[in-house]
């Protein structure tokens, strides 16, 4: 079918996503009612556990690097290059992305921003980059939100006084938390835009051709 061919990348990577919330929801349930009975808790069922801290926290705490991760790429590409790479645009070329959007401002196939102009037209420039760095903001104050709640929770369990989501943010477990994804989201990145330089995946956008010299720079 033409939409599956069309979108398959797309359908493919939601899938993925769903089957894995759903293994993270399944072994998460087990793990959280094994430390509820350690410590002579009532367990619960799955429902109540994909509403829980323990899941929700866990979650937005993933996503939440992700969206730091794409947005922070984003937009140092945009200023930013690596000579070589096929992440980065050609530092003595002009790149097609740098081509001023008033020039199509009359095109009737650019997008609507683009032909009404002025702010509309300035803020979809950078919208991409907008729109994960808000994704990043929303699922940090979610992951701060529900670790928090995770956290109280277990103080609870442990006979202890609950914090406030104030005293959370500046806490170390909840920096903790974040800086352990958000260091390997960046080092990943480092690492595909080195290797990029050097390997190939015949096919594949985010590589050069597979005769390309090292020296080339995008895809």
């Amino acid at each position: 079918m033409r939409i599956i061919r069309d979108n398959g990348l797309t359908i493919v990577l939601l899938v993925l996503s769903l089957s894995t919330i759903a293994g993270m929801l399944l072994t998460g349930w087990n793990v959280y009612n094994e430390q509820l009975l350690e410590h002579g808790s009532q367990q619960i069922d799955l429902a109540s556990y994909a509403l829980s801290g323990h899941f929700l926290s866990a979650i937005f705490e993933n996503w939440e690097s992700e969206f730091l991760q794409m947005s922070a790429y984003v937009m140092l590409t945009a200023f930013l290059f690596q000579r070589g790479s096929a992440e980065s645009k050609d530092p003595d070329e002009p790149a097609s992305q740098d081509q001023d959007p008033k020039d199509r401002q009359h095109d009737v196939e650019a997008p609507l921003p683009v032909r009404i102009g002025g702010f509309a037209r300035s803020a979809y420039s950078y919208s991409l980059g907008i729109g994960l760095a808000l994704l990043f903001v929303l699922s940090f104050v979610l992951h701060l939100r529900y670790s928090a709640v995770d956290a109280n929770a277990e103080a609870v369990m442990h006979g202890q006084t609950p914090v406030s989501l104030l005293d959370h943010l500046g806490s170390a477990q909840f920096w903790f938390e974040s800086l352990q994804n958000w260091q390997s989201e960046f080092l990943s990145t480092a690492v595909l835009v080195v290797l990029s330089i050097f390997l190939r995946f015949k096919g594949s956008p985010e590589s050069k051709p597979v005769a390309a010299p090292h020296s080339e720079t995008g895809s």
